[in-house]
């Protein structure tokens, strides 16, 4: 008998071989909600996971106009010229109202676009931030099989955005604008505790002043904010993603801190607790597909609500008749 090589198997053998095409059909399969591709998706990632873990996995984050698209497309530019191989990934909670947009990425990242040794994919919503993050999960681990050595996650969106992406990657950069009036607004207890580091951007022409002042003020507040403490203090740098000035030294660090912590095996623990969230992350994505596809719960349900809104059933009871219906 003549063995047969499964449709999983050939598509992970041409994934491994660096195959684009092969590489862009493993993520629309993951990303799939149907069962059979569901099924086949995981089987396919469990087959990659031993090539998988060797990339750098870096988060980009930062309000609205502070230059995230022009900074990556710089950064990774600047990476692959040095012989890396860079994937970026788009993390978007809203495009569950925009469908997000590959053109739109590709637009916004001009050089890498057309960079051989560049890839470019956004993350659909699944309808939860959860989900979100789970699907960018398992195409971050495709892009390594597929032997990309650099990962880049940006957040499109913001807010809850920023701790999934944290939860995503080794290393968590916040990107700060000068002359933003308060140059202190981003300062918040919660962005330090994630922070790696914070890179001013557009510190370029006029702005370069700006710049290094409000440099010096995010590092006069970190000392209050968050002081030193574990193998890592987190740095202030100012960078400009138009010039393409500081992306040295702004690497630099990158790579000094995965050295620094992957020598005390603290990357490795990290991904471990990673896994164990991306583990809830994907329970809470399977019950909130089963909220939205169970035919029972389908039908019942907007009269469970109709019937709390106009005070009739106690919100309590509502839950627990859904609870039950889940098997809970």
């Amino acid at each position: 008998m003549v063995d047969r090589i499964s449709p999983a198997e050939a598509l992970g053998d041409a994934l491994l071989a660096g195959e684009r095409a092969a590489l862009a059909r493993a993520i629309t399969l993951s990303e799939s909600r149907r069962a059979d591709h569901r099924d086949a998706a995981q089987a396919l990632i469990r087959r990659l996971l031993p090539h998988t873990g060797r990339a750098i996995r870096v988060g980009i984050t930062g309000v609205p106009g502070v230059g995230k698209s022009t900074l990556i497309d710089a950064l990774g530019s600047h990476l692959t010229a040095n012989g890396h191989k860079v994937a970026v990934l788009a993390v978007d909670p809203s495009s569950t109202r925009t469908g997000g947009s590959i053109l739109g990425d590709k637009t916004r990242m001009a050089r890498l676009a057309i960079d051989r040794q560049a890839y470019i994919r956004p993350s659909p919503s699944s309808g939860t931030l959860g989900g979100v993050a789970a699907r960018t999960r398992e195409t971050m681990l495709l892009c390594e099989a597929a032997g990309f050595d650099v990962i880049l996650v940006e957040t499109v969106g913001v807010g809850q955005s920023e701790t999934a992406v944290a939860d995503l990657t080794d290393f968590f950069l916040v990107l700060m604008l000068p002359n933003a009036g308060d140059e202190l607004q981003g300062i918040k207890k919660g962005i330090i505790e994630l922070a790696d580091m914070i890179a001013v951007n557009k510190a370029d022409g006029d702005g370069a002043t700006a710049a290094r002042a409000a440099a010096a003020q995010y590092r006069a507040a970190l000392r209050i904010l968050a002081p030193a403490s574990g193998p890592w203090s987190t740095p202030v740098v100012t960078v400009s993603g138009l010039t393409g000035a500081g992306l040295d030294a702004l690497w630099s660090k990158i790579e000094e801190h995965h050295a620094r912590l992957e020598a005390r095996g603290l990357i490795a623990e990290k991904r471990r607790r990673q896994d164990v969230k991306w583990m809830w992350a994907m329970v809470q994505d399977r019950l909130q597909a089963k909220l939205r596809h169970d035919p029972v719960l389908k039908a019942r349900a907007p009269e469970l609500e109709a019937a709390v809104a106009a005070g009739r059933l106690a919100p309590t009871a509502a839950a627990d008749e859904i609870a039950r219906a889940l098997g809970l």
